[in-house]
């Protein structure tokens, strides 16, 4: 019990009990949940009086891990964009992006580590932290999950050009893999799928790309014959207004008959993966049990299938299969040697410790390097090399310039990329000079390829892009060289050994050559550009997963990290491409602005020129400049495990236990906190008692201190809040952070033995012989200085708004003054009781005067730097909720054509009849959004400030919808019901209680507010 009490919240407890509970349920959410998740709600809006946002982050978090089956889209989306909402509006402070990144992955790992309680209430201690959103916290936890830190605005160049999701061999479905890019800082994806894409897969990927505002382009990958061997091609249509028009393009007739030309090739592959799997059974199965001595039964086609899912089965879908079910039989056996292990002898003991290691190594990969790889079944005619026969689909036998030429026909704006997989620079050469300039890009980088590639792999990319170089640069000599090279070099082999095949290609070379402005003309308009991708599935443990970044759009402490070699989960590859920062100014349109007038005045000032500006910072990068180098620009974004296996070992592991100890890190708040005070505490008493008579006049001016700290956050609190003016429905602790006044009291605890001891007596006194009674200015000064420097330090350590930090750096100016003025007023108040000498008697509080006056200017600069922070989170909630509402008052005019909507909206009660018969969907989400904007009106610090603001910015039109749009609050009956229906999950009598008691007290403000009253005429001005 005193262990639960020392570490670790309530909150922990509940939020592990509650997502538990959601875990053991069946896969398939209640309807509650469901609904809980509409994409309408706001995270800061009614839905916060039901459910806690830590258990909604669980929720989606939840529905998008565990819902895999094709027909659970669309739950999926909505969990995405619930999700979403739910992370970017949690952060408070400047790290809003990265800290959502974080709360994804720390929820992600909450639930996958269920049945291990003590990692997940660490896990769950850790997002309550996070949450928060100090820099310290938040950067400490990207380091902890290997991410890197993203700039804010956003503009890095993170990209992959080549992901595989679970459609094809990938192990995760689109919304997953989009939500995967995003945590890991990905903004450009290209998902590549064999031989045909469906729709359903497309829309999927394409809509959770639109949520999360990643790039997303789909390629279809098409292999052709190429000299004995297979060339792959990579498809990517585009030109496309948005994504309907893509999904329009695979729904015509034409597209059609391409992907089901494409289906019969991945039918073909299945079918060898099929074999593969039946020669394993027959053949392979029974040398694994011989070799390990184990008994795995046969493997059955049905399964198999069933494993795969959606996607196309392969030989890795194979390889994960059986080593899932090789994995009991593997523990099994290591129990078994185990025992014998305890008996054995020491030769023997020897013996027993490499076959487990063996048995451990055994994972995926090796299995399929070992007995499914082409290689390992010779008798079975492998389905990745050409070969004549009646089975082979036409389109696997399809020449490269014809089936080039049946892509092109079918829309005007492609990519096609070249695959570098196993070719060499004279297949691209003759693939280039085939197609006629019709490949558009090169896969100059393939992370998986080059993981698994040797030394003269990485020769022979070297050469293909010396080829492309030479290419693009229009140097016919460089051109001539190279091709002479090779010629040299066919002809050398085929003299050797006398084959056909390099007499031919030696002369197609020679014609090549004699026709070199020809190729150069291909690429003179557009040149040859590179791909790089990873290849990532998601599934290896030997190969970096999705994501590259260019490192010079890093923030440096990212690009530290980068370079440090002690990181060995990133890798530079070797490519450089140059990047370039291109700087907009865009100017500003809002009511703020003075007149133009006095704006062109202000901006022929010196260093004006940009006044009334926003500046928009955004990367270029130059894909025709790429080149090989060992020197290279991009940096890897996922990492690996490095040590495999299947965690096996002759030495038994106990479960998981909470250690009775577990850092500071994981301390109950409450216990924290106290700590903290008392950690400030300390130094402070033991630091006055140098300077007072006794301990207990020590304590007295430490807790005068300390109060002094106390009081000011509370006003700064509260006045940031909202000051008299803040809601009447929170009281003025609902604006307080003790964790914030903790952390305040431990610093300024600190700061006594600095202000007091070191530059008071030690500097000042000691020192120069300054006292207050010699010259108060000089000492007011130094010690406020002194004061203001270390705030503004532990300030950024803390991650405040950057409006405390910098008032904070220039706030002992104005403590100078404010010093002199406290310490004038404390003299004529002893003068006036009579006390002698008071000039002398202040000398030794001189730093607690000075303290009191640099906190009364402190409670000023952090006061108006917490109520510009959450002005600017108020204009976040409202900015995207009058969009929605806009939004949906646009839909319904559509919907309603010959209606005057704006005159429906006046008459709650013909709306809701009118409205339930054609768009009840559109009645849902007018309602919703009206109940949020009640709670924010209600209970949002700053919201009735922030929405004053806009409205004077809104037309009278906008005005007027705004108003309208509320009345539907005046349904009572309507609304309660929706409530009762679930719109807020099972926890709805705390929502429903505020809609009924504060809908007339809110209709009434915002008919104040707006100048419409109920009905819609106009009754004043707007305020």
């Amino acid at each position: 019990m005193a262990f639960r009490t020392l570490f670790f919240d309530q909150q922990d407890h509940e939020l592990l009990l509650m997502v538990n509970k959601v875990l053991e349920k069946a896969r398939t959410p209640s309807p509650f949940v469901r609904k809980l998740f509409d994409a309408s709600l706001h995270p800061h809006g009614i839905k916060e009086l039901s459910v806690s946002r830590e258990l909604r982050v669980a929720y989606a978090v939840i529905n998008l891990l565990d819902s895999l089956e094709a027909g659970l889209a669309e739950d999926r989306l909505l969990a995405l964009q619930t999700l979403r909402d739910e992370v970017l509006y949690s952060a408070q402070t400047g790290l809003r992006r990265n800290t959502a990144r974080v709360l994804i992955q720390i929820m992600k790992d909450l639930v996958r580590a269920h049945g291990d309680t003590c990692r997940q209430l660490k896990l769950a201690h850790d997002f309550r932290r996070a949450a928060s959103g100090k820099p310290r916290i938040v950067r400490d936890l990207l380091a902890q999950y290997h991410l890197l830190e993203m700039p804010e605005e956003w503009n890095q160049l993170a990209f992959d050009n080549h992901v595989h999701d679970a459609n094809t061999k990938g192990r995760k479905n689109p919304t997953h893999l989009i939500m995967d890019a995003w945590i890991k800082g990905i903004r450009h994806l290209t998902v590549i799928y064999y031989n045909f894409v469906e729709s359903s897969a497309a829309r999927e990927l394409m809509q959770a790309a639109d949520i999360m505002g990643v790039s997303v382009r789909i390629g279809v990958e098409f292999r052709v014959p190429a000299r004995n061997k297979y060339a792959e091609l990579i498809w990517v249509p585009r030109g496309f207004s948005d994504s309907q028009g893509f999904l329009s393009f695979l729904e015509e007739t034409p597209t059609q008959h391409l992907m089901q030309e494409g289906r019969k090739a991945s039918q073909y592959l299945a079918e060898y993966v099929l074999q593969v799997l039946r020669r394993y059974n027959e053949r392979h199965r029974r040398t694994i049990n011989d070799e390990f001595g184990l008994t795995l039964e046969p493997l059955h086609r049905e399964e198999f299938l069933a494993f795969v899912g959606t996607g196309q089965p392969s030989l890795l879908h194979l390889a994960e299969f059986i080593h899932k079910r090789l994995v009991p039989a593997l523990q099994g056996r290591v129990e078994e040697l185990r025992d014998e292990w305890a008996i054995a002898t020491q030769p023997d003991r020897e013996a027993i410790e490499a076959l487990v290691q063996r048995l451990d190594a055994l994972d995926a990969e090796t299995v399929h390097d070992l007995w499914l790889a082409p290689s390992c079944n010779p008798d079975i005619p492998s389905a990745f090399v050409p070969h004549e026969g009646a089975d082979v689909p036409d389109i696997l036998r399809t020449p490269p310039r014809a089936l080039l030429d049946w892509l092109t026909s079918l829309h005007s704006g492609y990519r096609i990329t070249l695959n570098l997989s196993e070719l060499t620079v004279a297949d691209v050469l003759e693939l280039l000079w085939d197609c006629e300039g019709l490949i558009t890009h090169l896969e100059l980088f393939n992370l998986k390829d080059w993981a698994e590639g040797d030394e003269a792999h990485v020769a022979n990319i070297r050469a293909i892009n010396e080829l492309q170089l030479a290419i693009n640069s229009g140097s016919a000599p460089r051109l001539k060289r190279l091709i002479r090279a090779l010629i040299r070099d066919y002809a050398e082999s085929g003299a050797e050994s006398g084959a056909e095949n390099a007499a031919e290609r030696c002369e197609k070379f020679r014609r090549i050559l004699r026709n070199i402005p020809r190729l150069q003309a291909f690429y003179k308009s557009v040149q040859l550009k590179s791909r790089i991708g990873s290849d990532s599935t998601s599934r290896s443990h030997r190969v970096h997963g999705m994501g590259l970044v260019f490192r010079e759009t890093l923030p440096p402490r990212a690009q530290k990290q980068i370079d440090d070699p002690r990181d060995t989960m990133r890798q530079i590859i070797p490519v450089h491409t140059e990047v370039y920062l291109r700087e907009s100014m865009l100017e500003r349109r809002t009511p703020v602005l003075p007149s133009s007038m006095l704006v062109n005045l202000i901006r022929r000032l010196p260093g004006c020129s940009r006044f009334g500006f926003r500046r928009s910072r955004e990367w270029v990068v130059r894909t025709d400049t790429s080149r090989v180098t060992p020197r290279g620009n991009i940096a890897t974004l996922g990492g690996f495990a490095r040590s495999g296996g299947n965690g096996l070992s002759l030495h038994q592991r106990g479960g998981a236990v909470c250690k009775r100890w577990m850092g500071m890190r994981y301390l109950n708040t409450g216990v924290s906190n106290a700590l903290k005070v008392l950690a400030g505490f300390i130094p402070a008493v033991l630091s006055f008692m140098q300077t007072q008579d006794s301990l207990l006049t020590a304590m007295l001016w430490t807790t005068i201190w300390f109060g002094i700290t106390g009081v000011r956050n509370v006003i700064q609190a509260v006045t940031g809040g909202g000051g008299i003016s803040r809601s009447p429905l929170l009281r003025w602790n609902d604006y307080v952070s003790w964790s914030r006044i903790s952390d305040s009291l431990l610093f300024t605890g600190i700061s006594v033995p600095l202000l007091e001891n070191v530059i008071r007596v030690l500097l000042l006194e000691q020192g120069f012989g300054l006292t207050v009674s010699n010259n108060p200015a000089l000492v007011y000064a130094v010690i406020s200085a002194a004061n203001g420097a270390y705030i503004a330090a532990h300030n950024i350590y803390r991650g405040l708004p950057k409006e405390a930090v910098l008032g904070n750096i220039f706030r002992s100016v104005l403590a100078i003054p404010t010093s002199l003025l406290y310490s004038e007023m404390v003299v004529e108040l002893l003068v006036l009781m009579h006390v002698p000498n008071p000039t002398a008697l202040i000398q030794p509080y001189a730093a607690v005067i000075s303290k009191m006056a640099s906190d009364t200017i402190a409670g000023a600069v952090e006061g108006y730097a917490d109520r510009n922070n959450n002005m600017r989170i108020r204009r976040w909630d409202y900015e995207s909720k009058l969009y929605q509402l806009f939004d949906a008052f646009s839909r319904l005019e559509l919907r309603f054509p010959e209606e005057d909507v704006l005159e429906m909206l006046s008459q709650p009660k013909q709306f809701i009849r009118t409205v339930e018969a054609e768009a009840e969907d559109l009645e849902r989400t007018i309602i919703i959004n009206a109940l949020d904007l009640m709670y924010f009106w209600m209970y949002q610090p700053r919201a009735r400030s922030v929405l004053s603001l806009l409205v004077r910015e809104m037309s009278p039109e906008e005005m007027a919808i705004l108003a309208r749009s509320q009345m539907v609050l005046t349904r009572e009956r309507e609304v309660s019901q929706l409530f009762v229906d679930g719109i807020v999950g099972k926890n709805f009598s705390k929502p429903l209680a505020f809609y009924l008691d504060r809908n007339v007290e809110y209709l009434t403000a915002m008919s104040q507010l707006t100048g419409v009253d109920t009905v819609g005429n106009r009754v004043a001005s707007p305020v």
